[in-house]
């Protein structure tokens, strides 16, 4: 068979040559010359395929294709549910300053696509190589909710853990008294957060905040405590089992309060911070829940001019504090609201999306191949009542254009219609289920169109970030 050198892959080892090349059908495999290199699987002489031992072999010989704690560094992760899109996210990277997550995956996404932290750490890690990309970049666990994913994670070698402590906050009747918001807090373990309650009340209410525009009385305090507390406790414990885990060495740390139906006050930023901050929790970014709607794969929901008054005091907390990020979860396609983050951040922000690549993909799809393309948005318009449930999403399956009705040549249009892209973009795991294998036959064969589609996407999605640098 006939095979493609990848160019910017090639580097040279002690021993002789190694790099990646690309069969007809778009497949790349290891090509090595002159030393095998540790690899193994030969398939002919010299060639390997893109194994886990090959991946391992190859990240004790080359220091940069291991990801990096990335710290306070203005950075993006860019979920790639399909495991082909990381040379197009290098490619909107390169020259912008901005630090890339390439590896970034949550279980839940994991569950759907029925991969491994370890595939998407390897897919990830044979897109950088592909590309010579030399640069630091991270890998994310992201939505962990239990020290076993956060274990699976960090064996796989990621260098960042998201802790979404969701499922331990509490919603509360905010118009509540004092007395039943403190009865609410009889079963709560004051010994573990380590103070009594009229001493927490008193530690706020004793003077001013030190964050101009922020107040809060005794029953802001209360309920604060009582939605948060209990998440709070489960972030220190989450972090406690990574800290063990990586025995002294660094990593990046982030809490996820965002996947609540009620936004994070002011306060109650200043609050989560605080007491983490009490209780010896080191993070590099926090994801509050911001009000307007953040829905998957469409521009912000609300009134700009709000988010901004908003934001400015989330910032404020922020800089107070002064040792980590607002992570902008669910931030994909939010186009109108990077430069206020940005600004007013002081570039202390890390963007995370997820489906916008997947979605690109299926631009590509309906490019090249508009027969299976127009099946699978049928399939997911009618699948969209049954996936959307685990997500925020508003679209409408009357306002979803009907496939009969449009022509081969309209259909990559409806990638930029808000209802039928969010149908295609939460029924990912049913379609990769049923058209997976022929959907990323047809991505490998066609690998430049949909390197150079995610690169355009991201490059203005990065836009703001690269000017506010």
């Amino acid at each position: 068979m006939n095979y493609t050198k990848i160019e910017k892959s090639w580097i040279s080892l002690d021993g002789g040559t190694i790099g990646m090349v690309l069969d007809t059908e778009g497949n790349r495999f290891l090509r090595a010359e002159g030393d095998t290199f540790g690899l193994t699987g030969e398939i002919e002489p010299g060639l390997f395929p893109l194994s886990a031992g090959n991946a391992a072999a190859l990240r004790s010989k080359i220091p940069w294709l291991t990801p990096q704690p990335l710290g306070l560094k203005t950075s993006a992760g860019t979920g790639d549910r399909l495991g082909l899109a990381t040379p197009g996210h290098v490619l909107a990277f390169e020259g912008t300053g901005i630090s890339p997550v390439f590896a970034q995956q949550s279980v839940r996404e994991n569950v759907r696509t029925h991969r491994t932290p370890q595939q998407v750490m390897d897919d990830a890690m044979w897109g950088v190589f592909e590309m010579g990309w030399k640069e630091p970049w991270g890998a994310d666990g992201d939505h962990l909710k239990t020290p076993e994913d956060a274990k699976s994670f960090f064996e796989a070698g990621f260098t960042f853990f998201t802790v979404d402590p969701g499922e331990h906050v509490r919603k509360v009747d905010e118009n509540a008294p004092e007395a039943q918001l403190k009865d609410a807090l009889k079963d709560f373990d004051f010994e573990q957060f380590g103070t009594k309650l009229e001493t927490l009340l008193e530690s706020y209410t004793a003077a001013p905040l030190p964050v101009e525009g922020v107040s809060c009385n005794r029953l802001d305090i209360l309920t604060a405590l009582q939605k948060y507390g209990k998440a709070i406790l489960h972030v220190k414990k989450m972090f406690t089992v990574i800290s063990d885990l990586h025995h002294g060495r660094e990593f990046d740390f982030e809490v996820s309060v965002d996947e609540t139906d009620w936004p994070t006050s002011v306060f109650e930023h200043y609050f989560i911070a605080n007491e983490m901050k009490r209780l010896g929790i080191r993070w590099t970014s926090l994801a509050p829940r911001f009000i307007g709607r953040f829905e998957k794969g469409v521009d912000y929901i609300g009134d700009l001019k709000a988010f901004e008054a908003s934001y400015k005091l989330h910032a404020a907390v922020q800089k107070h504090f002064g040792t980590y990020k607002i992570s902008l979860h669910s931030g994909s396609d939010k186009f109108s609201i990077y430069k206020i983050c940005v600004v007013l951040s002081d570039d202390k922000v890390h963007l995370k999306t997820a489906g916008t690549s997947y979605l690109e993909a299926l631009r590509v799809l309906a490019m090249v191949n508009p027969g299976l393309f127009r099946e699978i948005y049928t399939f997911s318009r009618n699948r969209y009542d049954t996936d959307k449930v685990s997500y925020h999403v508003s679209a409408e399956f009357a306002k979803m254009p009907d496939p009969e009705q449009l022509s081969d040549a309209q259909l990559p249009a409806l990638l930029d219609n808000f209802h039928a892209r969010q149908a295609l973009h939460v029924c990912f795991g049913s379609v990769l289920d049923l058209y997976g294998k022929e959907f990323l036959a047809i991505l490998k064969k066609n690998s430049d169109l949909y390197d150079q589609t995610i690169k355009k996407h991201f490059d203005r999605h990065l836009a703001d970030f690269i000017a506010g640098k």
